[in-house]
């Protein structure tokens, strides 16, 4: 048995005024995920619970059938493990943004205009010393990039410089300890906890110095930088500061297929999400012309799905333009990716036994972010109970037989379907 999880990212939305006040989804001409939602079982999912806005990668980690809130240790070290990176205990690793500031330093575009061919850019960065640490930065996918600290004494428990808007300043980085311990006096155990706050303190402290001369070194190299100063000549927005966000340390992930007894395979071109997958324990491959938005080479990575089904259980196969159409507000550029994505279904209808279709998130034009509402599911294959939905769509799967699940028990029903599901008890 073989299975396909396509994950859409971001592609569930609210109704939009302008579509006739439907979804992205509900308007777009899908006769492929029709399909399958009238020949499968459909219902709606909660990647994290109701009422959360998930982040790409704790979504994710839950579709692959891991509880975010018991491994997530932020989002850094799985945009390290996708760019590749080998992360080991006590390295710190951040998320980055290739970032325009204006004159006076105010965030003006957090993705600097969507820039791509960042590779000058990275080498130049790569000249920056740190004082007593090792320093990695590498770019990913777009205006994507990842900066490692190595080095003794590091702390994750640091805040983000992206200030998640545009018009404000980048963020002064400072200690940001979670689960803080106090000592009251007279009392040599919580005294003991007091003493190991301090030393995590001035872990965090140190780490938020060389973060922030990081950041002021980075700005300084980019601003003169002859790609960006040609960038200003055409118009176009520089690549001129580094935003940093999601601190974290190397989780530890029991392979899932120690886990679920399924050997899976991933391919995507999100640096997040081949980390993610990584650490999970899955094959990542690299995909000649897929890229982290709308004009990623859809054919090419159906290729390279069907090429690892030959000898793996599943494929995640993952699309990322749909949630930058979300972010950017653009309903109608949604609804043309979603079409070019239902058409490339049609090849893997009559050559893989189980077809799974949902997004992480929804992403919806209005909000330009991510929201806490559910997203749709499908799942065909052998043995599932067919249910009444007719067309697959944000309220058509409402009222069909998976009902209402969490993010973590999609793959444990995959894996039942397929027969490599356990008993519980005698």
């Amino acid at each position: 048995m073989r299975a396909l999880v396509v994950i859409c990212d971001g592609m569930s939305d609210r109704p939009v005024p302008e579509l006739a006040n439907k979804t992205p989804l509900e308007i777009a001409h899908t006769p492929n995920m029709d399909w399958l939602a009238k020949h499968g079982i459909c219902g709606q999912m909660d990647a994290i619970e109701p009422g959360v806005p998930p982040g790409s990668d704790t979504a994710h980690l839950a579709l692959l059938g891991y509880n975010p809130y018991e491994v997530y240790t932020g989002r850094g070290p799985f945009e390290a493990a996708g760019a590749g990176i080998e992360l080991e205990a006590g390295d710190v690793a951040f998320r980055a943004n290739f970032a325009t500031v204006d004159n006076s330093g105010v965030v003006v575009d957090r993705r600097a205009g969507r820039i791509q061919d960042t590779a000058p850019l990275e080498k130049a960065l790569q000249q920056i010393k740190l004082k007593g640490v090792r320093m990695i930065f590498r770019r990913t996918v777009g205006h994507r990039g990842v900066l490692v600290l190595k080095g003794s004494g590091l702390s994750h428990e640091v805040s983000d410089s992206d200030p998640h808007a545009e018009g404000k300043r980048p963020l002064e980085i400072v200690p940001a300890l979670r689960e803080q311990e106090t000592a009251l006096p007279g009392y040599p155990v919580i005294a003991g906890g007091m003493r190991k706050y301090v030393l995590r303190r001035n872990r965090a402290a140190k780490t938020a110095k060389l973060l922030n001369e990081f950041s002021k070194k980075a700005h300084e190299i980019l601003k003169k930088h002859e790609l960006n100063m040609e960038r200003e000549r055409k118009g176009l927005p520089p690549a001129n500061y580094i935003l940093l966000r999601g601190a974290g340390v190397v989780p530890h992930l029991v392979p899932l297929e120690k886990r679920l007894g399924l050997k899976g395979a991933c391919v995507a071109a999100a640096a997040l999400v081949k980390g993610v997958c990584r650490l999970a324990g899955l094959t990542v491959v690299d995909v000649a012309g897929a890229t982290g938005n709308i004009h990623t080479d859809l054919n090419a990575k159906a290729k390279a799905s069907l090429k690892l089904l030959e000898d793996h259980d599943f494929v995640l196969l993952h699309i990322k333009g749909l949630d930058e159409a979300g972010h950017d507000g653009n309903a109608r550029a949604k609804v043309e990716f979603i079409e070019r994505i239902d058409q490339i279904l049609a090849q893997f209808l009559d050559s893989v036994d189980y077809i799974v279709v949902t997004a992480d998130h929804s992403t919806p034009v209005s909000v330009r972010n991510h929201s806490a509402d559910p997203v749709p599911v499908v799942i065909y294959g052998p043995g599932v109970r067919r249910d009444g939905v007719e067309r697959f769509g944000e309220r058509e799967v409402a009222g069909g037989g998976l009902g209402r699940i969490l993010g973590r028990h999609l793959l444990p029903i995959l894996a039942d379907l397929m027969n490599k599901s356990h008993k519980f008890g005698a």
